[in-house]
């Protein structure tokens, strides 16, 4: 219970239901720790309600999640410690999300290399709200088969069913394991390792993390066939729906895993190969987060802006990193330094603190005087050479700013060792 304590605490996360937030729970713990280890091994704790919240997914639509109490996730998170260690072991190789010694890295690396060894037609398909549609009598089994303790048992089951407070009402769950509970990652992946048994009982080539998963084959009849019994298998074994718009049979040039996508890279005397880049939807997803961090009229200092940057960037490119980006990177780096120089010109604001500063940059009096009265928009005056002479890399990286090109180069497997052999 400490250990999870913890790990709760790490994690971080929103208020539940009865508003009690994390800064609240040490108090709590450390008041109520005994009396509530004594209603859970008396089988007496009662599960509090989860609060329904909605985030917005990037086609536009909403995801629901479900927040547990702080209370919840602390008693939900020593349940995961516990029974992990009993699927753990049974779980498959080719299994990577949210799994100990596991990542996306090595999902991508796999699907790569069965790619590279002429497995080029790709079995894609995508479970339609797999979170929501999860069916708790199979998966109560499953967990039958394994846990032991009626305790456990009866309190994963309260979990599962604990109602969803939406607008103010409470509405009853009879499926579905709510996204944002300690608990949610192990009871999907105990659910899909159904699916990875079937697989290898096939002797299919598959990778899967958490819900995405894809299945390479060699030729086109036999991904239709794979295809076919895998989805036979997800209607009527687990009682999982597909989503058709976006399931089908891919090749490299069409398919995306991950956030990534498959580009050929020519090389001399050697063969086309497809590898691993950021997609176009990833790269959209940096360049908002970035436009919204240098959105001239945000009431931030430029170092307040510089290190959202940095945050923003570094965890984009330390994702991925193993892909190909070095060029439309250098490219977002141009853009991005020019976006830093509007901001200050747009914070300087009046023409004659303009005038005074340009002075400060080297430039001289009649020129900076010229310049500070201009009639073009502040966006050509960013690109415009008196910002990119003065507004300098140099100088920038003064105040604490640092390229995405020169990050890259530090963490990329192009410039240093490679990250698997």
């Amino acid at each position: 219970m400490q250990l999870a304590y913890q790990h709760v605490l790490k994690n971080k996360g929103s208020a539940g239901v009865d508003g009690m937030s994390l800064t609240e729970l040490t108090a709590h713990v450390q008041k109520h720790r005994d009396k509530t280890a004594i209603a859970l091994y008396e089988g007496n704790y009662k599960v509090q309600p989860i609060l329904g919240a909605t985030i917005p997914k990037s086609n536009g639509k909403m995801r629901l999640l479900g927040i547990p109490t702080v209370t919840d996730r602390w008693l939900q998170q020593c349940v995961t410690q516990t029974i992990t260690l009993k699927f753990e072991l049974e779980f498959k190789a080719h299994s990577y999300g949210f799994r100990p010694n596991k990542n996306a890295h090595q999902c991508l690396q796999q699907s790569q290399k069965y790619i590279h060894q002429g497995y080029q037609h790709i079995v894609d398909i995508d479970l339609k709200n797999f979170f929501d549609e999860v069916n708790h009598c199979l998966l109560l089994q499953l967990l039958y088969n394994k846990v032991t303790c009626p305790s456990t048992l009866r309190l994963i089951r309260q979990w599962l069913r604990a109602p969803i407070l939406i607008n103010g009402k409470l509405i009853k769950r009879r499926k579905g394991v709510p996204q944002g509970s300690p608990l949610s990652p192990l009871l999907s992946n105990i659910m899909l390792h159904e699916l990875d048994k079937e697989l290898e009982k096939k002797g299919c080539r598959y990778v899967r993390y958490a819900d995405d998963f894809s299945i390479y084959t060699k030729s086109e009849s036999e991904a239709k066939k794979i295809g076919n019994d895998v989805f036979l298998f997800l209607k009527n074994k687990l009682k999982l729906p597909i989503n058709r718009e976006k399931s089908g049979l891919r090749i490299p040039s069409n398919f995306e895993i991950l956030g990534c996508r498959y580009v050929s890279m020519f090389k001399k005397e050697t063969r086309a190969k497809p590898e691993l880049a950021a997609s176009d939807k990833s790269w959209k997803t940096l360049t908002g987060k970035l436009k919204s961090i240098t959105r001239k009229t945000s009431p931030i200092s430029l170092s307040e802006r510089i290190q959202k940057i940095k945050e923003v960037q570094r965890g984009w490119i330390n994702y991925f990193r193993i892909g190909k980006i070095y060029s439309r990177l250098k490219s977002l780096d141009g853009w991005l330094r020019n976006r830093l120089r509007y901001c200050i010109w747009h914070d300087w604001k009046k023409p004659e603190r303009k005038r005074k500063n340009l002075i400060r940059l080297g430039v001289k009096p009649e020129k900076a005087y010229a310049w500070s009265r201009t009639r073009k928009g502040g966006w050509s005056v960013a690109q415009s050479p008196i910002l990119n002479t003065t507004i300098t890399l140099k100088r920038l990286k003064k105040r604490g700013y640092e390229s995405m090109l020169e990050y890259y180069s530090k963490v990329s497997p192009q410039f240093n060792e490679p990250l698997y052999t």
